[in-house]
């Protein structure tokens, strides 16, 4: 039985502050000296840009009208809404059909720091109708299949 054994040579470097170094100690020194130079110049001398800048703000005093008003009888659908505003000043109206018969309707100010000032009044009569009973027993919505035999 024979042993064969591999013997590993390793040469040593001594360097000018008299410190002994392997070759492979030399390898990885330079590989994380190489990794920083690489990092280094990868970074990006300033944050990101975009392709678009920030609105600038506009000052101007508000100035604006607008009314719109529905009417649709089939769904009891019926209201509206009127405002204009020229700077602080603010006035408008807006209505609603209500369930029981009567218009609601709203008028409303506002004037600088005065806050919102509304007038609410109802026109018309509260009524409430008896229901009537719409319903009854089920009635079939298809003809019953007469039995064949084979």
């Amino acid at each position: 039985m024979t042993f064969k054994r591999k013997i590993q040579t390793c040469s040593y470097v001594t360097s000018s502050e008299g410190k002994t170094r392997s070759h492979a100690d030399q390898g990885i020194l330079v590989f994380a000296l190489a990794a920083l130079v690489v990092v280094a110049i990868a970074r990006p001398d300033s944050p990101p840009t975009y392709g678009y800048s920030p609105p600038t703000p506009s000052y101007a005093p508000a100035k604006y009208d607008f009314n719109y008003a529905v009417n649709d009888p089939p769904s009891g659908n019926d209201f509206g809404h009127q405002e204009a505003r020229d700077g602080d000043n603010t006035q408008g109206s807006y209505y609603v059909l209500l369930p029981d018969g009567r218009l609601q309707r709203v008028t409303y100010n506002v004037n600088g720091d005065s806050g919102y000032v509304a007038d609410v009044t109802y026109e018309g009569e509260a009524q409430y109708p008896t229901p009537k009973a719409s319903y009854g027993p089920p009635q079939p919505s298809y003809k019953p299949p007469t039995p064949s035999y084979a």
